[in-house]
This record gives C-alpha cells, structure tokens and sequence, in this order.
C-alpha cells in the first residue's frame, strides 16, 4: 500500500518535498521524502529496541550488537563494507538510543542501490563470529573507559540511574564493563535474532530519489526477514506507557568520585513523556531555562556571576517517562554558589513563570531550530524513522511550528509549578571522596 503525501513534511526552501508510505512484506514499514535539488540520499533501517528492552543479563547487548553487525556477514567481510561505502565516498555508520536502533548511509543519489544492500545485509545477514565478539568485546570496552573520561556524559548517565532508580531508563546504553565483560556470543545471538523482527523494521529515505525504485530496492534486500514472517503481519505499535517508572522514593543524590578539575553537576526532576499534550510547553519552558545564550540560566550563572563556562537545561520524553535537567561544569569551590543560583532560577520560574519577552524569544529559538535542522538529508531521514517510531505517523514540520506558537505564558506557568515544585534529582561527578564533602546545598538531597 502506497500513500502518497501523507503527514508530509514540508519543502525546503526552492524545492518541492514529498513523503510517501509503503507497507512492505512482514511488517516493514517503508517512509520515503523526494527533495529534488539535491545529490544525495539518506537511508536508514531503524529497530524498535533499545537499550531498555534488554533483559538483567542483556544489558549493554542492544549497543554491543550495533558494534557487532558491521564486523561481517555471509557475503562481504568487515573490510569489504567499508571498503564498498568508501569507494563511493559515503557515509555508514549506526546508533542505539534507549528505545531504537539506527543503522544508516549517506550516499550521492546514484549510489542508492548500494547503501540498500549493504545495510539490508549487516542487519539481517551478520555472521557474528565468535573471534569477532571477542575482538568488538575490547572495542566497547575502550568506548566504556572513554565515557569514563568524559564527566560531562557521566554525570548524566549518573542521573538518569538516580531519578529511574531500577527501572531499565536508568540503565546507560552502553551497559557497563561487568555486563560487556560477562555477555557471550549466544546471549547476542538471541537478542539479534529474537528482536530484529520485521514488525519492528522501518526503512527510511530521504534525498533525490523515486519511492516506487526505493520500494523495490528495500524489499529485495529485505526479503529474507520479512520471510520469517506473515506477509500480512501487522507492524509494531508506538510505545505507551505501560511501563512507567516508579517515582524516586529513595536517595536523590549520586556522586562519582573522580579526579578532574571541575565539579560536573546535574539536577532535575521527572517530566512528562511524549505523549502528553504539556511536552510543547515543556520545551518552551527549557527553551527559556537553558537553551541559549539569552536563556535565564546562563545569563544568570555564566553572564551576570561568571561561575561556569558550560550550563545548560534538558528536557528529555520516552513512551511512558521524561525529565528537565540542569548541567553546569565549574571549578569545585564554586559548586555551592552554582547550586544556589540555579535553585533560585528554578524556584523562580516555578513561583512567576516567564516573562512575555523569555517566552517570544524561546518559541523563536525552538522554531528557528526546528526548521534549520530539517535542512539536510540526513536530518529527514531521522525525522521519518523517529516519527514513525514514536508516534505510528508523519507529522509535518508546520504542524510542529504552529504547536510551538500555540503555547501560551500560562501553559508555560502551569507546566513550571508542577515540575519545578518537586524535590531535585541531583548528580555530581568531580573531586570529593564521599557526599558529605558535598556542599550543604546539595548534602540535603541525599
């Protein structure tokens, strides 16, 4: 079934877009964007799993097996992929977030017939050779000591455990060096076979291309995984909210203890998940905190005080959770005064909300951002993989542009009050050999 046009997004400028959808055999969901004007396309084959779908003894496997895919398969060698891709200068590469996995091209349009190839048989025709495993085994390994090293990234996988506390959200995705030490070639064999299933593929393209030739292209090179199951299987749903972690009942404060210069800080509170009609306010909101230069918080901690080179806000949605989180990196006699001033930012939102100026400048931000990241191939073909994914359709850019207009100042009050009056969540990654070297600020959320 083709549907052209629908929830199409909307045209770059000087060219004409259009969206089309296709259901190929077994469930797999095909998504095309034609951008005429340009050389390129951007393809991609996105998985329903992530990182929280592993079992106790699978953690870290989703990402390990992202790793893995690329080291061989039945008909070309590690080398031979990228000695294919990079004949033709493109691009390959993959990721795994908490709740999907994507592995992508990027190639001039003539090479389309390529990149489908190559990454239908990574995904559905790896080897995985044990020597392989062993070998990707020490690859992640290094990648895990390297997120060692970087506190800013650390500190918020840290909070992530904090505010999820035993819920799979919590859990980083890149596992840890016990789980990745522990996890065995059978283990990855089952969780590739048993969650790479067609219901849960959904192929991407964006670029100069011809949905009907993308169609046929990505069924062939499909068909051996839509093969295992019926042709009429019905794709996989977005996730809702099944699932939903508990509340955080237990201590709201983790440090790392770690010899770096400054002290990484990261406070914040749950927020509502992606299907709550309040998330456009809720971007505002961070919009407005700590999404620019002009944003409360950085005017406050780095413009007005000079205590931090790097702050910013977050606000993260899942199916069925979300947070609004606050990062600042300073040197550590500095920490209690950054905490002071960002919870007296955050209380202050909570109490008066924005100002009209705050809220015009923080839907400008989001729209101009939105718009200017829609610009190149790539960012379409993410913006049709993640759509599908999330929310089972299309939305348009203009639909997103006039959602973010429509938010009003006492949305945005409203939205403040309920989440900025609950107690932090905080992590801190620096040089302190146990919390009660903490500032007192902080001490009191343990």
């Amino acid at each position: 079934m083709v549907t052209p046009g629908a929830g199409a997004s909307d045209p770059a400028p000087g060219a004409r877009s259009t969206v089309t959808r296709a259901d190929l055999p077994g469930g797999i969901r095909l998504l095309t964007e034609t951008l005429p004007g340009v050389h390129s396309v951007a393809f991609g084959i996105w998985i329903a799993i992530g990182s929280r779908d592993e079992r106790p003894d699978q953690v870290g496997a989703a990402h390990f097996l992202e790793h893995l895919l690329f080291k061989g398969t039945g008909r070309r060698t590690a080398a031979a992929i990228a000695e294919e891709i990079d004949a033709v200068g493109g691009e390959l590469n993959a990721f795994t977030a908490k709740e999907h996995t994507c592995y992508y091209a990027y190639v001039l349009d003539a090479d389309l017939p390529l990149a489908v190839d190559v990454l239908a048989d990574v995904v559905t025709d790896a080897r995985l050779a044990l020597t392989d495993v062993e070998l990707e085994r020490g690859v992640v390994l290094e990648e895990i000591a390297m997120r060692d090293d970087d506190p800013e990234g650390l500190v918020g996988e840290l909070f992530d455990e904090a505010l999820f506390a035993g819920h799979p959200l919590g859990r980083p995705v890149i596992g840890s060096e016990e789980s990745i030490r522990a996890m065995n070639r059978d283990t990855l064999y089952e969780f590739w076979r048993g969650e790479y299933t067609a219901p849960r593929m959904v192929v991407t393209a964006a670029g100069n291309l011809v949905h009907e030739r993308v169609e046929e292209l990505a069924g062939a090179a499909l068909a051996a995984a839509a093969a295992r199951f019926d042709p009429g299987s019905v794709p996989v749903p977005p996730r809702t909210g099944a699932t939903r972690p508990p509340a955080v009942t237990g201590p709201r404060l983790v440090l790392r203890s770690n010899d770096t210069e400054q002290a990484h800080l990261m406070l914040g509170v749950p927020a509502f998940d992606r299907h709550d009609p309040r998330r456009h306010a809720l971007l505002v909101l961070n919009a407005a905190l700590g999404g620019g230069l002009s944003s409360r918080l950085f005017q406050q901690v780095r413009e007005q005080r000079g205590l931090a080179y790097s702050v910013y806000s977050a606000a993260t949605t899942y199916a069925d959770a979300g947070s609004l989180a606050v990062y600042a990196g300073c040197v550590p006699e500095r920490l209690s005064e950054v905490v002071a001033v960002i919870r007296g930012v955050l209380d202050a939102v909570a109490a008066d909300g924005l100002t009209e100026a705050e809220l015009t400048r923080a839907k400008g931000s989001l729209r101009g951002g939105l718009v200017l990241g829609c610009e190149d191939t790539a960012s379409r073909m993410n913006r049709l993989g993640r759509s599908e994914l999330d929310h089972g359709r299309q939305r348009s850019i203009s639909e997103s542009l006039d959602r973010i207009a429509a938010v009003t100042g006492d949305e945005v009050s409203r939205v403040a009050r309920e989440l900025l009056s609950v107690p932090l969540t905080g992590a801190v990654v620096g040089p302190y050999d146990g919390l009660d070297e903490l500032p007192a600020v902080l001490r009191e959320l343990a």
